[in-house]
C-alpha cells in the first residue's frame, strides 16, 4: 500500500480549465511546395477562443526577427501567461524572449502531441480545409493563403466547444433581417451565410 504526505496534483484537464484565459499553445508545422522546397509555419494560438495570434511563413527551421512580435500578442496582460509548446529545437530561438517578458513556457512530454491538442487541432485544420486544396509555389503564396485562411477562420468558422460561434463573436440574425447570403473565402472553397435584406 502507498501512502501519500499530499496531495495528488490536478489532472491536464483541470490545469487547462484553470488557467484557460492565460494559455497560448504554439507548433510549429512543415509545407512542402511545387518545387520542393520545405517552408516552416509557426501558428500561435489562444486557448481562450481558439483564437489564432500569429502566424509565420519562413524557409528557415529557425525564423529570424519575429520572435518578439509573435511572443508579444499573448491573450492576457494582467495575470501569468503560459505558453505551451513541444520540445521541437526551433522552439529554443523564443525561450529568451519569453522569459524576458514573463510567460511561462511549459513543454510537453516527449511523443505526447494530446498535451498540445489545441495547437495540433488547428495545424490539423488548416491542412484539411486549406492546404489540401491548394499547390503552393513559394513562400509568398503560402503567405496569401494562410492569410486568407485565418481571416475566415477567426470571423467565419464555426467550433462545437464555442457553442457553434467563431473565435470573434458574432451576432446571430434574426430572419426578418433579410434572405440568406453566402460569401466565398478563400476563392468560394469555403463560405460565410449572412442574412441581407433584399
Amino acid at each position: 500500500m502507498i501512502h501519500r504526505d499530499r496531495p495528488p496534483s490536478q489532472t491536464w484537464r483541470t490545469f487547462l480549465a484553470n488557467h484557460l484565459q492565460q494559455i497560448a499553445a504554439a507548433d510549429l508545422f512543415v509545407v512542402p511546395t511545387a518545387t520542393c522546397r520545405l517552408l516552416f509555419v509557426l501558428v500561435i494560438l489562444a486557448h481562450e477562443r481558439r483564437r489564432v495570434i500569429h502566424v509565420a511563413v519562413t524557409d528557415h527551421q529557425r525564423p529570424r526577427g519575429r520572435r518578439n512580435n509573435s511572443v508579444k500578442r499573448f491573450p492576457g496582460t494582467r495575470r501569468r501567461n503560459i505558453w505551451f509548446r513541444d520540445r521541437d529545437s526551433a522552439f529554443y530561438a523564443w525561450t529568451t524572449t519569453a522569459a524576458t517578458l514573463g510567460i511561462e513556457e511549459v513543454l510537453t512530454a516527449p511523443r505526447s502531441p494530446w498535451q498540445n491538442a489545441y495547437a495540433e487541432r488547428m495545424i490539423g485544420s488548416i491542412r484539411r480545409e486549406c492546404l489540401d486544396h491548394i499547390i503552393v509555389a513559394n513562400e509568398r503564396g503560402l503567405r496569401r493563403a494562410l492569410t486568407a485562411y485565418v481571416e475566415y477562420y477567426l470571423k467565419s468558422r464555426t467550433h462545437l466547444s464555442l457553442n457553434k460561434d467563431s473565435p470573434f463573436s458574432r451576432p446571430v440574425a434574426p430572419p426578418i433581417d433579410g434572405t440568406i447570403v453566402a460569401i466565398p473565402h478563400l476563392g468560394g472553397l469555403h463560405h460565410q451565410y449572412e442574412r441581407r435584406a433584399a
